[in-house]
């Protein structure tokens, strides 16, 4: 072969062309991407993530506060489905104080329909891959028994967790247990966190605070714990608007409070890799991988 393309060449007077190098492989590992604090008519930041969104591929979850000012049904009509809404077939979303403005999050359910769990509660689960993706309410005052231990949802939590014995798991839901920015630590959700670090959590994701901030893995108290703590993204940058930091945790590794993103998570058999990907005309980016537990 390669003394024919030799001899082409030179009865053709040019150089023989480069031999092609075969495309690495495409992955196929699942993708989950998004934020939370997303919509509202009065601002263009959903629009940007929104676009975002249609580049890549794989499951989009939401963090909240999905439309503001109140989740009404007509507020999903008009402020959501015309960004975000184009990806509501491959959408798992979390339930934001802001959805419970409207009685029962009513909006919120009627929109989402089955993909946001049984209505009464607002948490469920679900397998990704090789990962399990459990996606909790924090809006402790809406659910029924509330968020303490031996409440439904925190004994629920504890058998889908023993009922999915995965080597990789990531949980999802609104308030952050941990923040550095406006509405700091949600104390309420103590003890879902507690149980989540009992049973090996990897990752979690909250929204809540309008910024992105990411943690190192931390213990059940919030102090770094390298070998097998949570790590945790408070990922608020859907497009509503921004917070400023206020009082900054220890474990606290990188800040932005100017960015509109989504975060892009890559979920291998045992290890992940994230990155916030930035809305046109924004310059922030965080990336970096995680093994887990």
């Amino acid at each position: 072969m390669l003394a024919s393309l030799l001899l082409t060449a030179a009865l053709s007077g040019k150089p023989p062309a480069p031999a092609r190098t075969p495309a690495p492989p495409a992955s196929t590992d699942p993708v989950l991407v998004g934020a939370g604090d997303i919509a509202d008519c009065r601002s263009d930041g959903d629009e940007k993530t929104a676009a975002l969104l249609d580049q890549i591929p794989g499951t989009v979850f939401t963090l909240g506060d999905n439309v503001y000012e109140a989740g009404k049904p007509e507020e999903f009509r008009q402020c959501y489905e015309p960004s975000w809404g184009r990806h509501r077939q491959r959408t798992r979303p979390a339930a934001g104080n802001h959805d419970y403005r409207t009685s029962g999050a009513a909006g919120y359910f009627g929109y989402f329909g089955s993909s946001a769990g049984d209505p009464t509660k607002g948490y469920y689960s679900y397998d990704l891959g090789k990962w399990h993706v459990v996606v909790l309410n924090s809006n402790c005052g809406d659910v029924p028994g509330g968020c303490g231990a031996g409440s439904p949802q925190e004994r629920w939590l504890r058998e889908d967790l023993d009922a999915h014995p995965v080597r990789c798991t990531v949980a999802m839901w609104h308030h952050p247990r941990f923040s550095s920015a406006k509405h700091g630590d949600t104390v309420v959700m103590a003890d879902l966190w507690r149980t989540l670090y009992e049973k090996g959590v990897d990752v979690t994701l909250a929204g809540h605070d309008h910024d992105y901030e990411r943690f190192a893995p931390m213990d059940a108290d919030g102090r770094a714990n390298p070998s097998r703590g949570i790590r945790s993204f408070v990922v608020g940058t859907g497009g509503k608007s921004f917070y400023t930091f206020e009082k900054i945790h220890a474990t606290s590794e990188v800040r932005n409070g100017d960015t509109f993103g989504v975060l892009k998570l890559t979920l291998h058999p045992d290890s992940y890799d994230w990155e916030f990907v930035p809305a046109e005309g924004g310059k922030f980016r965080d990336s970096g991988s995680g093994s887990c537990h």
